[in-house]
């Protein structure tokens, strides 16, 4: 089985992918949309793999503001005072806005 850091790895991984999909989105013509939600899903995964590394139990959850609350116990946490409040909607409902 693989280590923490090993599992955090790959949660970093994925939020790469997601930050750089984001990165070309908005580099571009869009779609914006699109840009949003894989803007969103890099910090929920840079925010696990963190909590993960520090062995902090998380919800299963795509709000971040809840991922960042729950990580603001653990030193050095780089999210506090952050205000994170419009990104959550980015990772389900952006999907199925019709007006965005």
């Amino acid at each position: 089985m693989p280590d923490k850091f090993e599992l955090a790895r790959g949660w970093f991984l994925k939020a790469e992918s997601d930050l750089n999909t984001a990165k070309r989105m908005e580099e571009t013509e869009g779609p914006y949309d699109t840009a949003c939600f894989h803007a969103q899903q890099a910090v929920e995964k840079y925010l696990k793999g963190l909590m993960f590394v520090h062995g902090q139990p998380f919800a299963r959850t795509h709000n971040v503001e809840e991922l960042q609350r729950a990580g603001e116990s653990l030193p050095a946490w780089p999210l506090t005072g952050l205000d994170l409040t419009q990104l959550s909607s980015y990772a389900v409902e952006i999907r199925y806005d019709f007006e965005f």
